[in-house]
């Protein structure tokens, strides 16, 4: 692929609210010209590489509201711009739900996840090589999907759910959101909704130029866990080519809850096969009831990949989403009998 040479990085109008309240009213006035940044690790790409041009860019570095962690309702409210690294070691998400703790640790490196936030995890956009590029493809607004062709080079691309966009979901948090049954919390104007982690991330056919329903005006606030699933028996696994930095190639968030030698329910979540994180509702249905050992992690293996529609250099995923749930099931241990 040949290098792009583009201007110099566009102006921009730089707005620094310090407060909820008007970090709303700037994007209920300037709609979709306006560019939220929580940490700015994903918008600095975009705008370092001259691709995204906004005119407005609302930074909210100054909004403490929107940072901490603090008990409700019986579980956690988790503040959009709550760094990365205090989500992973805070004592109470530790103990409750070291789920989202280890997935949170993960995310590429230590600098990153001292700026990086939990909101700009979840609502970060897709990272198709094609696409931050500036290739004309679907997301980009195009008639082509260039990851999608005999020559393309898609060994990171999806292998479920593809309409037209092969790009996947490029966060360690969101799977282990979905897996906790989180909520997320919207605000826009004077109105706020909450919806399912899992209905929050949305495929090419509901929204092909976004991974998230946030649309011109919204902003994530906060992200509730409810108690569910708090202390729960819990997996969390990445795969990456490289130990820092990189993106999952795979990645899977489990929740379990065991009666004795048996699962009485589960929550389980597999990331970067699709363009949002694929919740195994099947797989979660067949355990249920069943002994947590070698044949039940056998047989939900089998059922996770059922559909399964690999892409030229992306076939190893298949495998490797059996061997994450063998051991998500097993508890790390994919031999033990």
């Amino acid at each position: 692929m040949p290098a792009a040479i583009r201007d110099v990085m566009p102006a921009f109008e730089l707005f620094q609210p310090t407060s909820v309240a008007d970090t709303l009213g700037l994007l209920d006035r300037h709609g979709a010209d306006a560019w939220v940044m929580a940490g700015g690790l994903d918008t600095f790409d975009w705008l370092k590489d001259r691709i995204r041009r906004p005119k407005i860019v609302v930074d909210l570095s100054g909004v403490a509201e929107l940072r901490g962690i603090s008990e409700s309702g019986g579980g956690l409210e988790i503040g959009a711009l709550t760094t990365l690294t205090e989500v992973a070691n805070h004592a109470m998400v530790k103990e409750r739900y070291a789920l989202l703790a280890e997935a949170a640790g993960l995310v590429a490196s230590p600098q990153i996840r001292n700026q990086g936030t939990l909101g700009g995890n979840v609502a970060q956009d897709a990272r198709c090589w094609y696409y931050r590029a500036g290739w004309p493809c679907y997301r980009a607004g195009g008639n082509i999907c260039y990851a999608d062709t005999p020559t393309s080079v898609n060994r990171e691309h999806a292998i479920f759910d593809a309409d037209r966009c092969v790009a996947v979901n490029p966060s360690d948090t969101a799977p282990a959101l979905i897996a906790l049954d989180a909520q997320m919390v919207i605000r826009r104007g004077s109105a706020e909704r909450v919806v399912p982690a899992q209905e929050f991330f949305v495929g090419p056919g509901v929204n092909i130029t976004r991974l998230t329903m946030l649309g011109p005006g919204d902003l994530l606030t906060s992200i509730r866990i409810p108690g569910t699933w708090a202390g729960k028996q819990f997996y969390f696994e990445k795969v990456r080519d490289r130990q820092v930095w990189d993106f999952a190639l795979v990645n899977i968030a489990s929740a379990i809850d065991s009666s004795g030698s048996s699962i009485a329910g589960a929550r389980m979540v597999v990331n970067g096969v699709a363009a949002r994180p694929y919740r195994l509702e099947a797989v979660e249905a067949f355990v249920r009831g069943k002994a947590r050992n070698a044949q039940t992690a056998d047989q939900a293996a089998q059922l996770a990949v059922q559909g399964a529609a690999p892409l030229r250099h992306n076939a190893y995923k298949v495998p490797l989403m059996q061997a994450l749930v063998k051991r998500a099931i097993r508890g790390g241990d994919e031999w033990t009998s």
